[in-house]
């Protein structure tokens, strides 16, 4: 038996006036009509889709900044209007080179380019402009996957105005309910670097889409195809894979689509005639309808596509450690293939039972499976029987419509996840919820094929289980609403993840970082040591906690804990530098200073390093090293306030009072706002005799700083020396009332009284 295009199937719609023209169509669907759910218009049920989605994460709207948008968003400069838009072209994700050793070679120019554009149209890093576009775009691919479910189910057919007919209306909207609200999909929507994810599967369901418009020619004849429409998808292809890497695997999905449904390919036949030689095989038929020349139009873009990749990535693929992804260092084939299957089954719960969320999923939170006697080898297990009877089913099932569903349901799953499994490359990742954005929409195209089945089998219940649906629905609704508001905040969502994942070291350090920033160090202390006794090698745990020591003169154990951090990673330049500030205030000059020149060796570009340099020079009374120190601090950061202001100090401090006066001047230039540049500035002045010069500056610094006591006390004594007496006693009183204890200030102010008495006594 030839395998051939199939034509047009007569059905109770070939009575109705309408033309239609079905390219591969379906009678309309078995099962469908035994959904409990209306049929609604199809502009109605996109509305609806789009309503629940916009529904399930509105909370999350006025979100803050959180986890990594702080990198790829706020410490990315290629966002801002001043970089270059060339920038982004050449750029990683998160704004650094790509060919630097350090780049993630994560190439995402288009979702970049949406980042700029929020940002100039907000005027800024405000938050509420990136967040509302994420929900939007989350509630837009939700509606455009009825389409998409409704041409996996139903076949592929318009009318005579080119308009998609849908042969299963209930089952794909069903399914794009079940997507639209998924918690799953909370990382993707509420963390705003999941806009890649967003972006890659809005094109990648376009590009599916156009595919399908090569085959609408508005003739009779099957057999041909469009061309242009398939070079149009594979642009589209290439658009989604430059917002994520993932978007390349809509070609896989199209082929299948095309051998499946355009085709109408048996492979379970075709398979076993070439398996058992059975009968000749007669391909003329599929052959006919230029099925090779798509496939090898796609396979070539695919190859372009590629091959561009990896000459953009210049310096290779990037270098993970064994923190990120512990199971692909293991030395044992077998361990690694077998923690490769728990961590698929992993992702496999999290669409099943989205209940245990969390923002990382390294550094412990899933341990090594390391013997076959583990408990959770029952996993594994369970997963592969349920993929071999999902995969038995789609292949020999006698029923065409069940056969040809869950075969492009099984493709949707699984193609768009190949990328994330470790077979092809290794990733940087344990499990990512954000990876399963695409995946998941085979998830719910199977879910709502099983509810439609068994609606259609189990009549009868039918009432339970619709209202099993509607109870699924309301948890996923809540679960996304409670979900969504955990990612509003850092602080909320690195706590919920102390429960989900109580072993994962980066969650404490996480914790413990949030705490530290909003001032809490001595909680901050707690998580940062159960960080390092997770994971005992975590140098940024090491590092951030021995800052937090020896802020709190606690050097010892400081300067053990930094000294332990650069042992083990002799790279790490900021633990270089702490190391050196904590030796510095030990006094141990020669090491810190040695400490300080391993951390600038490290990082050739290190402004602060050379600002404490300075610092230690200083200490030391080497006051040209200090300068010479300082002066590159502001070559490599001109607004480094303090590095400026401390030349000032210094030069003032040792006489030099016309070079103080030129630098004070050049740093305000650069500065113009910096309050205590002016303050330094006016004391030189002061010094120098420019009386007039100097009142301007220390006014200028009070009306930024008004509370400055200090700043108030040496205005006065410039007005005392000046002759001004009722000036100065304002501003020591000025002084004295914001700092009672201001060393010096008292005793001047007492002596201008004294003054100002014996002035009224002289005065007849």
């Amino acid at each position: 038996m030839a395998v051939t295009l199939t034509r047009k199937r007569r059905s109770p719609s070939d009575n109705d006036p309408k033309k239609t023209r079905c390219i591969m169509g379906l009678s309309e669907v078995y099962w469908d009509h035994h959904i409990p759910l209306p049929k609604l218009a199809p502009a109605t049920a996109k509305v609806t889709v789009a309503l629940l989605a916009l529904l399930c994460f509105s909370n999350s709207y006025d979100g803050e900044f959180v986890f990594d948008d702080s990198e790829a968003i706020v410490n990315n400069k290629d966002l801002k209007p001043t970089t270059p838009l060339n920038n982004i072209w050449s750029n990683d994700f998160w704004g650094s080179n790509l060919s630097s050793n350090s780049s993630h070679k994560s190439y995402r120019p288009l979702t970049v380019l949406t980042f700029r554009l929020n940002y100039l149209l907000a005027g800024g890093l405000h938050p509420v402009g990136f967040h509302v576009l994420n929900i939007v775009l989350h509630a837009a691919i939700s509606a455009l996957m009825i389409d998409v479910f409704a041409i996996l189910i139903g076949g592929l057919a318009y009318d005579e105005k080119d308009r998609l007919i849908n042969n299963a209306p209930k089952t794909s909207l069903l399914a794009a309910l079940f997507f639209a609200a998924h918690p799953v999909h909370t990382e993707s929507v509420a963390g705003i670097v999941g806009r890649a994810d967003l972006l890659c599967a809005l094109f990648f369901q376009l590009s599916f889409l156009t595919y399908c418009k090569a085959f609408n020619r508005g003739s009779d004849r099957d057999d041909r195809f469009s061309v242009r429409w398939v070079v149009a998808s594979l642009l589209l292809c290439a658009a989604a894979m430059l917002c994520k890497e993932q978007g390349i695997t809509v070609l896989g999905v199209n082929a299948a689509f095309d051998v499946l449904l355009i085709c109408n390919v048996n492979v379970y036949e075709l398979s076993q005639r070439l398996l058992l030689r059975k009968n000749p095989l007669d391909v003329s038929g599929t052959l006919r309808t230029g099925l090779l020349t798509r496939l090898a139009l796609m396979g070539l873009g695919g190859l372009l596509m590629l091959y561009a990749r990896w000459r953009i990535m210049g310096t290779g693929p990037p270098a993970f450690t064994e923190v990120d992804n512990p199971a692909s260092f293991a030395e044992n084939i077998f361990l690694r293939i077998v923690n490769y299957n728990y961590y698929y089954s992993l992702n496999a719960w999290l669409l099943l039972c989205p209940w245990w969320l969390c923002f990382d999923w390294s550094m412990g939170c899933v341990p090594l499976i390391k013997a076959a006697t583990d408990w959770r080898m029952v996993w594994l297990l369970l997963l592969w029987c349920v993929l071999i009877g999902l995969i038995s089913q789609a292949l020999c099932s006698q029923d065409s419509q069940r056969r040809r569903t869950l075969t492009l349901g099984l493709v949707l799953l699984v193609v768009p996840f190949l990328p994330a499994c470790n077979i092809f490359f290794r990733v940087g990742f344990v499990v990512a919820e954000r990876v399963l954005y695409l995946s998941s929409a085979g998830y719910c195209l199977l879910l709502a094929y099983s509810v439609g089945h068994c609606c259609w089998r189990w009549s009868k219940y039918r009432k339970l289980l619709c209202v099993s649906v509607l109870v699924l629905l309301s948890v996923y609704v809540a679960r996304c609403a409670l979900r969504s508001h955990q990612w509003r905040s850092e602080q909320s969502l690195f706590t919920s993840a102390l429960s989900v994942c109580p072993l994962n070291a980066k969650v404490h350090y996480n914790v413990g970082k949030n705490l530290a920033d909003r001032g809490n160090a001595t909680a901050a202390i707690g998580y940062y040591r159960e960080a390092v006794r997770l994971h005992p090698t975590y140098v940024h745990a090491m590092n951030n906690l021995g800052n937090i020591l020896k802020e709190r003169n606690e050097l010892i154990e400081a300067e053990q804990l930094l000294s332990k951090a650069v042992s083990i990673q002799s790279d790490f330049a900021a633990a270089w530098m702490n190391l050196g500030i904590v030796q510095n205030s030990l006094k141990r000059f020669e090491e810190a200073e040695h400490s300080y020149w391993n951390a600038i060796r490290f990082r050739k570009k290190y402004p602060d390093c050379y600002y404490n340099l300075g610092r230690l020079y200083a200490d030391q009374n080497r006051h040209v090293d200090a300068l010479n120190a300082w002066r590159n601090a502001t070559v490599l950061k001109p607004d480094h306030s303090l590095a400026w202001n401390n030349m000032v100090i210094l030069l003032d401090n040792t006489g030099n009072l016309a070079q103080a006066e030129l630098i004070g001047r050049e740093a305000l230039k650069l500065l113009p706002n910096d309050h205590t540049i002016m303050f330094s500035l006016a004391n030189v002045l002061g010094k120098s005799q420019k009386y007039k010069d100097s009142e301007g500056f220390f006014l200028q610094a009070l009306r930024i700083n008004p509370n400055a006591a200090g700043c108030h006390g040496n205005l006065a004594v410039l007005y005392h020396r000046w002759g001004k007496l009722e000036l100065a006693k304002k501003h020591y009183e000025l002084s004295l009332q914001l700092d009672p204890e201001a060393p010096g200030t008292r005793d001047n102010y007492n002596m201008l009284r004294r003054k100002l008495d014996q002035l009224k006594r002289s005065t007849p």
